[in-house]
């Protein structure tokens, strides 16, 4: 059951967090990507409808990343089924990807795409085997486990099911984390919170699919055999073909959107598109980091004005107030071993200064240890500045020296990466090693940079503050304006 764990995981991880297929929820404005499948093994349907299949079967699924002919095939299919002609249409991109670009001119402000309804996919969506879409709805099972169970079983039909092409265009290969392998997080990600986080989401999903399996598959055996691979509208989740061929850009800030006048999804352009240009939409304002834990890319360096990087802190368990303290913590909902926040290269949150003071505070502050824990976790009602000017200092020193750890630990990575061996025992899986590597050592390069950045802003400004309080406000501006 380990494999059908893991392709279920595919299925599953895609629908909320893969690119570039989007789903999104029609009362909403954000975009998020959609489903992928890895090539997984027969998906029976009911033995009332179909003879059982090999084990062996190949579920057929999906092309190469820059397949240009099964995205032909999807958009003469849309085109026929309805959806209304394209200023925009399917090409090469740089790095061989597939993405749309212009048509003709396109100014900014427009809106485009207008994918009618009939060719969204959602939980209402028609199952071509209708027992099967029953018992899931019967047991409530939620919107992304059946899209993703929907779609394996349209899969399983091949060339009968209605949606043949659009299955056919979702790219065989991506490298969202979700695909990478425990020893690939282990040995590329070992310096990044990341790997943390695309570890907890890969349990996640192996405990819906082991509730999906003990609470539906098991009882419906004729509908879900013991071999089976599991590879806004009223806020329903949906899948958007032609829009899911759509790449992200760090510098856009559209997304898609159901419109009520034409009644179709469409996006407004918010910058003009020459012919032959690349048109973009936002996956949200996520990390490069969150980027490449759901959609497999990291931005080029610098483009992402919304990075950030975790730094994990923990209390000191020396501390003569541990217990005291952990108390507090948990209270709030915060982990007992370690917590992370986001710094990001114009500062940190005030719920990690919150937490510096927390661990720095000495025993005679024991009655500010709940206010502190409360900031921390965001859980304080009145927002408010947050200072304690006799530990700040001390403070300031616990998270640049937790900086400082990180930093080390990112140095050692991006020297170890030039001598790393790769797996040579095939071609594919060398250049898989390749890639996945360079995914990594940009992904560190950008981490790593924002913890400098973070160092060198708080020390300039410790500087200036200790500037002010031995010279003065005259002579301080003197000096920094030299």
């Amino acid at each position: 059951m380990a494999e059908a764990s893991r392709t279920f995981h595919a299925t599953l991880f895609s629908l909320p967090t893969f690119s570039p297929r989007l789903h999104f929820k029609l009362s909403y404005s954000h975009s998020h990507p959609s489903l992928h499948l890895k090539r997984a093994r027969s998906v029976q349907r009911s033995i009332s409808e179909t003879k059982t299949m090999s084990s062996d079967t190949t579920l057929p699924w999906g092309c190469d990343i820059d397949s240009l002919e099964n995205a032909e095939a999807l958009q003469k299919w849309l085109s026929d089924s309805g959806l209304p002609p394209q200023k925009v249409g399917i090409n090469k991109v740089e790095m061989g990807k597939r993405g749309l670009v212009a048509l003709k001119k396109i100014n900014r402000g427009e809106k485009l795409l207008f994918v009618p309804p009939s060719l969204l996919i959602t939980s209402d969506s028609d199952w071509s085997s209708p027992e099967v879409g029953h018992v899931l709805k019967q047991h409530n099972v939620a919107d992304l486990p059946l899209l993703a169970t929907y779609l394996i079983s349209e899969a399983n039909l091949q060339k009968s099911s209605r949606w043949s092409n659009y299955i056919s265009s979702l790219p065989r290969q991506p490298y969202s984390l979700l695909y990478w392998t425990r020893s690939e997080l282990d040995r590329y990600l070992k310096a990044s919170q990341i790997r943390l986080r695309a570890i907890e989401r890969i349990a996640d999903i192996t405990g819906t699919f082991d509730d999906l399996r003990r609470r539906i598959f098991s009882k419906h055996p004729h509908l879900f055999p013991k071999e089976i691979y599991l590879s806004s509208m009223d806020g329903k989740v949906a899948l958007v073909p032609w829009a899911d061929m759509l790449n992200h850009s760090c510098e856009v800030e559209t997304y898609l959107n159901y419109d009520k006048s034409s009644q179709a999804v469409v996006f407004t352009t918010d910058r003009a598109y020459q012919s032959g240009e690349q048109v973009f939409i936002s996956y949200g304002k996520k990390s490069n980091a969150e980027l490449l834990l759901s959609y497999g890319f990291v931005p080029k360096e610098g483009t992402n004005l919304n990075d950030s990087v975790e730094l994990p802190l923990s209390l000191k368990i020396s501390d003569k107030c541990y217990k005291q303290k952990l108390k507090a913590l948990k209270k709030h909902g915060l982990s007992a071993s370690s917590q992370c926040y986001p710094i990001q290269i114009s500062g940190w949150p005030l719920e990690l200064m919150a937490y510096a003071y927390l661990t720095v505070s000495p025993p005679s502050m024991s009655k500010q240890f709940e206010e502190m824990a409360a900031m921390a976790s965001n859980e304080s009602i009145i927002r408010k500045d947050l200072r304690y000017p006799e530990i700040e200092e001390k403070a300031l020193q616990f998270i640049l020296d937790n900086c400082e750890s990180s930093i080390s630990k990112y140095s050692k990575f991006l020297k170890e990466s030039g001598s790393m061996d790769l797996d040579t025992t095939s071609q594919e899986l060398q250049n898989r090693g390749v890639f996945l590597k360079q995914l990594a050592v940009d992904l560190c390069i950008s981490e790593q940079k924002i913890l400098h950045r973070a160092q060198y802003v708080r020390l300039h400004f410790c500087l200036k503050d200790l500037c002010f309080k031995v010279l003065g406000a005259s002579s301080l501006t003197l000096v920094f304006n030299q």
